[in-house]
């Protein structure tokens, strides 16, 4: 009895190491994998960043060149404004 006793505790230690062997294994590789996981979506966020930059700066540089119509109307409008400074300097002058 005392060796049959013996016989199961060794075999039951035996397979505990062997599942804390495999658990281990299986945790390096998550490590690992996480690891991987975590420089790709690094990587993808200073991509993301630098694409919403482009688009930043694509929007400001259209809000300052426009489109040709838009330029003809901010041409007018400037040309307005010039007149419309000249007509107070005018009246200063006087």
């Amino acid at each position: 009895m005392g060796q049959d006793l013996a016989t199961r505790l060794t075999a039951k230690v035996e397979e505990l190491i062997s599942r804390y062997e495999t658990l281990d294994r299986e945790n390096a590789d998550i490590k690992a994998r996480l690891a991987r996981y975590e420089k790709e979506a690094s990587k993808k966020d200073t991509r993301i960043k630098e694409l919403e930059k482009q688009i930043t700066d694509l929007r400001l540089k259209e809000a300052f060149l426009g489109t040709a119509g838009d330029r003809t109307q901010a041409k007018r409008t400037v040309a307005r404004l010039i007149k419309e400074i000249d007509a107070c300097v005018s009246l200063l002058n006087e």
